[in-house]
């Protein structure tokens, strides 16, 4: 593993900045990072921002020095890249129209009683959870892609002549942009934490039962196990799974965020704990419950699940 920096040429905030990468592991580029005093927050995805004046200090720590080139052309030949578009979609501004696009209530229903300002109060904190500077997988990016998957699988429904009622498909967006707003990594805690914040950033005693559905759906993420006819259920929890069927380059980078996302936990530790994951969810039974995410997804999440159950298995190297 190599961690590459390069020249400060890029103007911000009163100074020039260097990216700091690797290209196989950011495990090893958050460890390095932390080591020597580079903060959380400056990672971006794929990458930490780091001011000029760290440069040397990050040289002598060990980072080799490449011109701005070299480093493009190593990041963009690795699976850990964040392409331009995916940065796009996942940026502040993208995903803050998404959620002023989707309103405080879906057309042509009873409102849910949320004031605009509210509305868009509660989209600022939202946005602000899901770049907290521990996050490394359930940052924006993911936010994006799982509201990307889930119209794919509303466009699927559409196109197969089972429309989703309005009211059901905005329940379901919601629900993403709360089920991992809070996410300090304690399994079932997290999702009951952010299934209570709907009612604190969006409710009104006149909300009734339209939020509670939202809570509910962001519950469901907690074992992605919704029950047979629970179709807004099943919504929710493809498109928050469906990273597991990607492409398998997709699919490593997923990985690698994972890892350096629970940097703190020792190798052998997040192996053991990764391994059960990953046969849980493969004895579970079907991991997609609706027949498109079926289609679409359950077959190359088994493979890219088995694979990956085989590294974490293999037995370390000494």
């Amino acid at each position: 593993m190599t961690v590459l920096i390069d020249p400060p040429a890029w103007p911000a905030h009163g100074t020039h900045f260097s990216h700091l990468v690797s290209d196989t592991s950011l495990y090893e580029l958050r460890t390095f990072a932390r080591a020597a005093g580079a903060p959380d927050r400056a990672l971006d995805l794929d990458h930490y921002d780091v001011p000029a004046e760290r440069y040397d200090d990050l040289v002598e720590a060990g980072a080799v020095p490449v011109d701005g080139r070299e480093l493009a052309r190593r990041l963009g030949a690795s699976v850990l890249r964040v392409s331009g578009a995916e940065r796009g979609r996942a940026s502040r501004a993208a995903l803050a129209a998404r959620w002023s696009t989707l309103g405080p209530a879906p057309e042509g229903s009873p409102a849910h009683a949320a004031a605009p300002e509210a509305w868009a109060a509660a989209g600022e904190d939202l946005l602000n959870r899901w770049r907290e500077p521990h996050r490394v997988y359930h940052t924006r990016l993911h936010l994006a892609q799982a509201l990307d998957a889930l119209d794919v699988l509303l466009g699927d429904l559409q196109a197969a002549g089972t429309p989703v009622d309005p009211l059901t498909a905005w329940q379901a967006r919601v629900a993403l942009w709360f089920h991992d707003a809070v996410h300090d990594g304690e399994a079932g805690r997290d999702e009951q934490r952010s299934a209570d914040l709907v009612r604190t950033l969006l409710g009104r005693p006149t909300s009734g039962g339209v939020l509670d559905e939202v809570a509910r759906l962001v519950l469901v993420t907690t074992d992605h196990d919704p029950a047979p006819g629970d179709l807004a259920g099943a919504l929710v929890s493809d498109a928050d799974l469906a990273v597991l069927g990607s492409p398998p380059r997709t699919y490593e980078r997923y990985t690698a965020q994972v890892r350096a996302e629970y940097a703190h936990v020792p190798e052998v530790s997040f192996r053991v704990g990764r391994a059960a994951v990953l046969e849980g969810l493969l004895a579970g039974g079907p991991l997609f419950r609706t027949p498109a995410g079926a289609e679409r997804w359950q077959a190359s999440a088994e493979a890219n699940l088995r694979g990956e159950l085989a590294d974490l298995t293999t037995p370390m190297p000494g």
